[in-house]
Order: structure tokens, then C-alpha cells, then sequence
């Protein structure tokens, strides 16, 4: 009896031990794994280079001021259209006080001279009309009261164009009332009623009454990297993806690329300029940030591949082809153009051909 408990204590640990190493060995074996496969397709491929910016008018008018002084009143407001010769803003003139006392000053004595003039010139002709004198020397007399009287006018003008910065011969005070210099619209009424303002002159740009701008004639202005710069062309076609209107795609035209670059942030960018075509039914307001997809090449319904399933082994860029049930096989094609998700197969692969997926994909328990 101890002889057979012996034995089935023998077989009992024999069995557990070889359970125990065959459990390991398993374990200890690689799980397979499979590759998922693409095919080609076919599809559009459009290589791009991408500009950041914004859209602007193509020129933006600032209206300033011929005269110094206070805004009386405004007659336009922000986002009106105007024509060439509309009415903006009044003026009120602020005169100088010493040019106003010197103006006054020569008044009086033009005052004096013209009546001291006028009586001489009243005794002389009075005399004249009894043949006392000759008719050349009561000419000088006639002379001198002219001059007088032109004076006193001149004095007064100067004086009224101080005071009010117009004469009232000139039928409208010219100089005090701000006119639109074009048509279009007005984008920004940067002042308001009593502010001062200043002439434009050689130590000041002067004050901005209104800037107007044609909203029918915009730009896209935006950067785009050195690395790009090289590709691109005047009269390459834009898309413009406007981030304050997402349902419309606009159309540009690049007419501009700066010959040289500033650095942003370590890297060198160019500037650009594209003519931005508007439908009627479109409006853009100015300033709006864009970005802008120039078309470098674009190719239509060609065989590809995502660009995902290529693998790169130093300098060599190859594919694997599947030949049997995850047995793959590798080829070396030759590409074409690429967009940065598809990339265009030129030769080296076939119509139906399945590609080996590199990312690889453990095989489940039921496998």
C-alpha cells in the first residue's frame, strides 16, 4: 500500500512539474500577429503651399484736414458709402492769437489809408470836373485810392480767413468742411465731435478724419515660409479659407512676392500679395485673418497610395506587397506628386495590389 502511494505521489509531482514547464514554454512563445492591407485608389492629388494673413483693401484713403481747429460736426458714420465730394466733417477754426491781433491791426490802418484816399481822391476830382487839372495827374489820385480800397479788401479776407478759414468770395468755406477725396466705403471715423485736430504739414502727418477704402477691391496679404518661397509664381491660383466665414471658399490670384524676407520667430518668411475675386453675392470685411492654399501642382483621378504605408530603410523608400495570406513582398516603386496624405504611383505597382500596413496588429486568443 505505501509502494503504490509512493508511486502516485511520483506521478502526481512528475505531472505537476511537466503542467508547470509546458505552461512556460507557451507562455513564453511569441503571439503571431497580422498586417492589415491597403489597396491603391484613385484620386485627386493637389500639392500646396500654405500663407497665413489676412484680407485687406487694396488701397485705404486717409482723409485729413487742410485747416487746424475743433470738429464742429461729422456727417458720415463707419461702413457708409460715399462718392468723391461728399461731405464728412465741419471744422471749426481755433485762430492763432497773435496772427488774429496782427490781421486786426492791419485792417485799421487799411481802414485809415482807404478814407484818407477816398478824400483826396473826392477833392481831386471834384477839381478834375472843373478842368483845374490835367486828366494824367488826377489819374494818380484814382491810382492811389484803388490800391487803398484793394488793400482794405485784402485786410478783411485775411482777416475772415483767420477767423473762419474761408472768404466770402469763394461762395463756401472750402477749408473747413472735410470732403471725400474717393469713392467707397467709409471703414473708420477714428475722431468724433470736439476733438481737436491737426493739419498736415512737414513736422506732422496731421489728424485722420475718416479712412474709405473700395470693399470691391481686396487683397490678400500673408507670409509664407522660405522653404516654399522658391515654388511659387505670380498668376498661381489661391484658395482662400476666410476663419470668420466657414461656408465659402474665395479665389485669388498672386500677383506679388517680396524680394526679400524678415525673420518671425527663427524662421524667414516672404511676404505675398493675391487679388482677391469677389462675387456680388459675396462681402468681406477688411481685416478679416485667412489662409491662403497656393496651388504648386494638381493632378486628376491618378493611381495612389496613403503615404502611410511607406517604409524607408536608409535612402530607399519601398512598399511590401502582399503575394500570399500574410506573405508580403517588397517592391520599389515610382512615385509622383504627393499632398501630405496621398502620394501618386507612377509605376512599380498593380491596379489591385494589396499593401502591407506597417503598424502591426496582435493576433487575438481565438487566433
Amino acid at each position: 500500500m505505501k509502494k503504490v502511494l509512493r508511486i502516485f505521489l511520483i506521478v502526481v509531482i512528475v505531472s505537476i512539474f511537466g503542467g508547470t514547464l509546458l505552461y512556460l514554454h507557451n507562455k513564453s512563445k511569441e503571439k503571431p500577429v497580422i498586417y492589415d492591407t491597403r489597396s491603391t485608389m484613385y484620386t485627386d492629388i493637389v500639392k500646396k503651399a500654405v500663407a497665413t494673413g489676412e484680407v485687406i483693401p487694396r488701397r485705404e484713403i486717409e482723409i485729413k484736414p487742410q485747416v487746424s481747429g475743433i470738429i464742429q460736426e461729422i456727417y458720415a458714420e463707419p461702413g457708409e458709402k460715399v462718392k468723391e465730394g461728399d461731405l464728412i466733417a465741419k471744422i471749426k477754426i481755433i485762430p492763432d492769437m497773435v496772427n488774429l491781433n496782427n490781421a486786426r491791426n492791419r485792417v485799421r490802418k487799411a481802414e485809415i489809408n482807404y478814407e484818407d484816399a477816398q478824400t483826396e481822391y473826392d477833392r481831386q476830382k471834384q477839381i478834375y470836373d472843373k478842368g483845374v487839372i490835367p486828366e494824367a495827374e488826377f489819374q494818380k489820385y484814382r491810382v492811389t485810392f484803388e490800391n487803398a480800397k484793394e488793400e482794405r479788401n485784402a485786410a478783411k479776407n485775411n482777416l475772415q480767413l483767420i477767423k473762419e478759414g474761408a472768404i466770402e468770395q469763394s461762395g463756401e468755406s472750402s477749408n473747413t468742411l472735410v470732403r471725400s477725396t474717393v469713392d467707397g466705403t467709409i471703414l473708420d471715423i477714428p475722431v468724433e465731435k470736439g476733438n481737436s485736430v491737426i493739419e498736415a504739414n512737414n513736422f506732422n502727418d496731421g489728424t485722420t478724419i475718416a479712412s474709405i477704402a473700395d470693399m470691391n477691391d481686396m487683397i490678400f496679404k500673408g507670409k509664407v515660409d522660405e522653404t516654399e518661397v522658391g515654388r511659387l509664381e505670380t498668376g498661381m491660383e489661391l484658395e482662400l479659407q476666410i476663419g470668420a466665414i466657414n461656408d465659402e471658399t474665395f479665389h485669388a490670384v498672386l500677383e506679388y512676392i517680396s524680394p526679400k524676407g524678415s525673420e518671425e520667430s527663427g524662421a524667414v518668411q516672404f511676404e505675398i500679395k493675391a487679388d482677391v475675386k469677389i462675387k456680388d453675392t459675396q462681402f468681406i470685411r477688411a481685416g478679416y485673418s485667412a489662409n491662403g492654399d497656393i496651388i504648386l501642382e494638381k493632378k486628376d483621378s491618378v493611381m495612389a497610395i496613403p503615404e502611410s504605408l511607406l517604409q524607408f530603410r536608409n535612402d530607399t523608400t519601398y512598399v511590401e506587397i502582399e503575394t500570399e495570406n500574410q506573405e508580403f513582398e517588397e517592391r520599389y516603386p515610382e512615385f509622383g506628386i504627393s499632398d501630405g496624405v496621398n502620394i501618386e504611383v507612377i509605376s512599380g505597382i498593380s491596379k489591385n495590389a494589396n499593401i502591407k500596413d506597417p503598424v502591426k496588429r496582435e493576433k487575438t486568443s481565438e487566433l
